[in-house]
């Protein structure tokens, strides 16, 4: 078979170590060709493609980011019939099936199409960590190692200025890094998108570790983090995606003024944003998605179309790529209720 394989969506640690997984075991136990799409679905869009072998790939295991380069673009935009277009584009290529590695709007889009019958298999990828369906997504751990080692670098300097700093890590709706790298950086609050905050309460925490004779706070916070009141602290630069999603980025930067002015302590801020996903793959992320591309292939001997691989306990498994899209995989409230034992 000649298989097309396409990195969609925010790069992510791990994804090289997916493409050579998909490679080795598709040419040596299978015969099989694969062509690498440049940029995700554009490149599918676009015919912009490159040969993938075992040599082109055997290097790339600690490599950061995506060999193939991704975009954000969705072949049904505007009510486009993408499922027209990519086959189409298939057919040019001389493509048997299609191996699409990306989060909810990359496998979104490989959801769509395996329903109209393209022979298409979903790799799960996010740092964010919110997709259903698995218990992990390779490339979290490495975005909460980078977040904690930052933390940890904080506490120094904040205590040596007697400082409360605000830490912005990523997660739009589920606040998977902030609590784990919260956790483990031993912040002094963790705020995220499933528990929305009251910012007096907060103040008073704060306000009662000093008086208690600390002379510093972490806050960890995510980017989709709300109040309880309703209002919105997020700062939205106005610009919308291909796939209608706002950027957000700033709520750090809101914290911050309002602990400073309530508090009267002198606070920073500090926002992660993209560092979280540049850099090499912890080993837990190298491994994962080495199991993740050698199962892909195997999905596709096995002819399993439209379904995702996935991890379940220790096990890989298939599950349909329905699984994945219907909500997103939001923080285990008992998890957020071990960190909260360590607040203030």
């Amino acid at each position: 078979m000649r298989i097309g394989v396409l990195t969609g969506g925010g790069d992510c640690p791990g994804l090289n170590a997916v493409i050579r997984g998909i490679v080795r075991q598709g040419v040596d136990a299978y015969g099989h060709e694969f062509v690498g799409l440049r940029y995700g679905w554009a490149g599918v869009l676009d015919d912009n493609q490159m040969e993938l072998t075992v040599e082109s790939t055997a290097d790339i295991l600690p490599r950061g980011g995506t060999i193939l380069g991704t975009s954000r673009t969705n072949p049904y935009a505007d009510g486009g019939d993408g499922t027209a277009v990519v086959s189409a584009a298939m057919d040019r290529m001389g493509l048997d099936a299609m191996i699409a590695i990306g989060g909810e709007d990359t496998l979104g889009v490989a959801g769509r199409l395996a329903a109209d019958g393209v022979s298409i298999i979903g790799v799960p990828k996010t740092i964010d960590n919110d997709l259903a369906g698995t218990d992990f997504t390779f490339g979290f751990q490495t975005a909460v190692q980078i977040a904690t080692d930052a933390i940890d670098r904080l506490h120094t300097t904040a205590e040596s200025h007697n400082r409360v700093i605000v830490v912005e890590v990523m997660g739009r709706h589920a606040g998977w890094i902030a609590a784990y790298a919260g956790i483990a950086g031993g912040a002094q609050a963790i705020l995220v998108p499933e528990r929305p905050f009251d910012i007096d309460a907060l103040c008073d925490s704060i306000r009662r570790r000093h008086d208690g004779g600390r002379t510093y706070s972490i806050v960890v916070v995510s980017e989709g983090a709300v109040p309880k009141d309703g209002s919105s602290v997020v700062l939205v630069s106005g610009e919308i995606d291909a796939f209608g999603h706002p950027r957000l980025g700033g709520v750090a930067v809101a914290l911050v003024a309002a602990i400073e002015e309530r508090t009267g302590y002198e606070s920073r801020v500090t926002i992660l944003g993209h560092v979280q996903r540049g850099g090499t793959p912890t080993a837990y992320d190298r491994v994962l998605g080495t199991r993740f591309g050698v199962a892909a292939i195997d999905a596709v001997q096995a002819g399993s179309w439209g379904s995702m691989v996935s991890l379940s306990a220790t096990e890989i498994v298939l599950v349909p790529l329905s699984d994945a899209l219907d909500e997103p995989k939001l923080l285990d409230p008992s998890f957020y209720d071990t960190a909260a034992v360590f607040f203030g």
